[in-house]
C-alpha cells in the first residue's frame, strides 16, 4: 500500500514513517507544508494519505485544504486527518468533501499501533475511521442543533392561545372578572401562598 504523508514535525513524521513501513506500507512521499503535500498528493497518487490538518506556512488548516483540493482532482482519494483536538469545522469539512475513504483520528490516536494502523487500511479500503471523541462531539452538537430547532421552529403561540391559558389559570384560582383588583396580580399572590 502506498502512502503520502503529511506531517511538519519531524521526530512524529519519522516515526509514522517508521510505524508505517514496518506494518508493510510504503511511504512514497513525506510533506512537511500545505502545498508540499498537495504536490506529493497529486503526482504520487497514493493509495491512502495520512495528514495533519494544521501545516506551513500558517499552521492553521493547510494540511486539510491541501487533501480537499486533492480530492477535487483525484476523486475518492483515501484520506485519514490527524489532529491535535477535536475540531467540528475540520471534520464535517471533511466528511462533505465528497466518497470515498475517510477518517479522522486525534494524534494521540497514533500511540495505539494497532488501531492506528486498522484505521490507516479502513480508509485505504474506502472506508471510514472517525475518533469517538470526534463522532460524540459531532453528535452532540447535532443532538444541540435539533432541539433547539424543534423548540424555535415548532413553537408557534398565538396571542389568543396566550389569553386562553390565562383565563383558565383564573379560573383554577377562582379569581373572576368581577373581583375588585389585578386579577394577573393577585394570581401571582395566590400561588406565592400556596
Amino acid at each position: 500500500m502506498r502512502v503520502v504523508l503529511g506531517e511538519d514535525l519531524t521526530l512524529l513524521r519519522d516515526g509514522l514513517i517508521r510505524l508505517l513501513t514496518a506494518y508493510g506500507m510504503e511511504v512514497v512521499a513525506a510533506a512537511d507544508s500545505g502545498p508540499g503535500l498537495l504536490h506529493a498528493l497529486l503526482t504520487q497518487r497514493p493509495d491512502v494519505a495520512v495528514v495533519d490538518v494544521r501545516l506551513p506556512p500558517t499552521f492553521t488548516d493547510e494540511g486539510l485544504r491541501a487533501a480537499i483540493q486533492a480530492r477535487a482532482q483525484l476523486p475518492g482519494l483515501p484520506v485519514l486527518v490527524l489532529s491535535q483536538h477535536v475540531e467540528q469545522l475540520y471534520a464535517k469539512e471533511l466528511l462533505a468533501a465528497g466518497t470515498g475513504g475517510l477518517g479522522y483520528l486525534l494524534k494521540d490516536r497514533v500511540s495505539d499501533v494497532r488501531r492506528f494502523i486498522e484505521a490507516v487500511r479502513t480508509v485505504a479500503g474506502g472506508g471510514t475511521a472517525m475518533d469517538p471523541d470526534v463522532v460524540s462531539q459531532l453528535l452532540a452538537r447535532h443532538d444541540r442543533d435539533d432541539r433547539l430547532s424543534l423548540l424555535t421552529g415548532r413553537l408557534v403561540v398565538t396571542e389568543k392561545a396566550v389569553s386562553k391559558h390565562i383565563g383558565g389559570i383564573f379560573t383554577k384560582l377562582d379569581l373572576y372578572p368581577a373581583e375588585e383588583g389585578n386579577r394577573r396580580v393577585l394570581a401571582v399572590l395566590t400561588y406565592l401562598n400556596a
